[in-house]
């Protein structure tokens, strides 16, 4: 269990430095077509991520087991190459390279739960790799800024630079990955069996669950959009709220990160998983009351700038990481569902970015005029009573479904 948390935790987060290195800059002063440079290559990536989404649907449901590393590495070494290209071709014709470095990175979290799920130990393996899109967001940021202010790398080539820095590491957490066993029986009999899902069989998964599905899908939309927007304007966030701090970032990502990994490694112990499912419900409900609580407290002037980020933070990912993985993997578990988490996963991320992709296009044209900082104040008291609303309903649909077919519990063997 701890190689499999430690190997899943090292490949996201080595992956996140191939993605997030154009985070940590900010391109002042550069414009195109009377739109900041910077918030055209955010865009760029994350359409490039969404849509990568949308095909990982069918590429990541039907991948075979023996397919999984070659094709990690494939993608990665693709996302790598557009920061090269982005690097040589002159502004602003390399935004394209930007969407082409997203394109390929949207399919690898999917890619590595398949490794994960379906196990006594998914909780735990699950909660390390989600563990690391935190705590990895924060320290590349930080990875990068030192790069540019001690290697003097211009922005151009900080996030390839940034990215080539953790090619090995990335070859070797893989590798570490390739060597964990398939699940027993004793997992399958726990957590159910999973393999690939054709077509079909992903159209009756959506139709069996639709209702609740598409409600959990559009609270998980807000807190996608909502999260991304925090990842990707951090440092004009804390800026404009008086802090300069690179450090910051891997300050605060890092706590939050061993916060959130010690609820959810804690579920271990939790064997009945549709009382795993609520507890998850009620952790994600926490989370969304916390970004809405911190907000106010930050705006009557209790809280600091830094203790404030750290907070939305908390909530955020509070949220965020169950549905990423445990969520589902609970769902499909409670319900002795045959099939990939995988697929929900990508399902829900896909949706998840679009709704990513829109806040930014609305924030740049609809709220030009306001700072990052206070729109993203307004869209954390939007979203705390909003994604509140719909987790609520959804749950109710779920515990409703799951008594009408008056399924019992797989008792646990030790």
């Amino acid at each position: 269990m701890l190689f499999g948390a430690t190997a899943a935790f090292c490949t996201y987060a080595c992956m996140y430095a191939f993605r997030k290195g154009i985070t940590a800059v900010t391109f002042e002063g550069m414009f195109f077509a009377g739109v900041g440079y910077k918030t055209w290559l955010v865009t760029a990536q994350v359409l490039g991520y969404a849509c990568s989404k949308g095909l990982g649907i069918k590429f990541v449901s039907e991948m075979a087991p023996a397919r999984r590393a070659i094709s990690l590495l494939a993608l990665v070494g693709a996302a790598l190459l557009a920061l090269l290209a982005f690097a040589l071709v002159p502004a602003p014709y390399n935004i394209i390279f930007l969407f082409l470095n997203g394109l390929p990175l949207g399919m690898v979290y999917g890619i590595m739960l398949g490794f994960l799920e379906g196990r006594r130990q998914t909780d735990a393996l699950v909660a390390g790799l989600t563990a690391s899109f935190i705590f990895a967001s924060g320290f590349v940021k930080t990875v990068a800024l030192t790069i540019k202010s001690d290697w003097g790398v211009t922005e151009f080539w900080l996030p390839f630079v940034t990215g080539s820095l953790f090619v090995l590491p990335m070859l070797v957490s893989v590798y570490g990955l390739t060597l964990l066993p398939p699940p027993t029986a004793e997992d399958r009999d726990l957590r159910t069996e999973r393999k690939p899902m054709s077509q079909s069989e992903r159209k009756t998964f959506v139709r069996d669950f639709g209702p609740g599905l598409i409600l959990l899908i559009a609270s998980y939309v807000l807190l996608t959009a909502f999260r991304d927007f925090r990842d990707n304007f951090g440092p004009e966030i804390l800026r404009d709220a008086g802090v300069e701090n690179p450090a910051l970032f891997a300050q605060t990502e890092t706590l939050v990160a061993v916060g959130v990994l010690i609820v959810m490694a804690l579920l271990q112990r939790v064997t009945d998983n549709f009382r795993a499912f609520m507890l998850l419900n009620g952790i994600m409900l926490a989370g969304g009351a916390l970004v809405g609580l911190s907000t106010y407290a930050y705006s009557l002037g209790i809280v600091s700038p830094g203790t404030w980020f750290l907070l939305t933070g908390l909530g955020l990912y509070m949220g965020y990481v169950p549905c990423n993985g445990l969520y589902f993997e609970r769902l499909v578990a409670a319900f002795r569902y045959v099939s990939t988490v995988g697929f929900i996963v990508t399902l829900a991320d896909w949706y998840g970015y679009l709704g990513s992709v829109s806040v930014l296009l609305y924030k740049n044209f609809g709220q030009a005029e306001i700072s990052f900082r206070t729109f993203f104040m307004y869209g954390a008291y939007t979203l705390a009573i909003l994604y509140s609303v719909l987790v609520i309903i959804s749950f109710v649909y779920f515990r409703q479904k799951f008594q009408q077919e008056s399924i019992k519990p797989v008792p646990y063997s030790s």
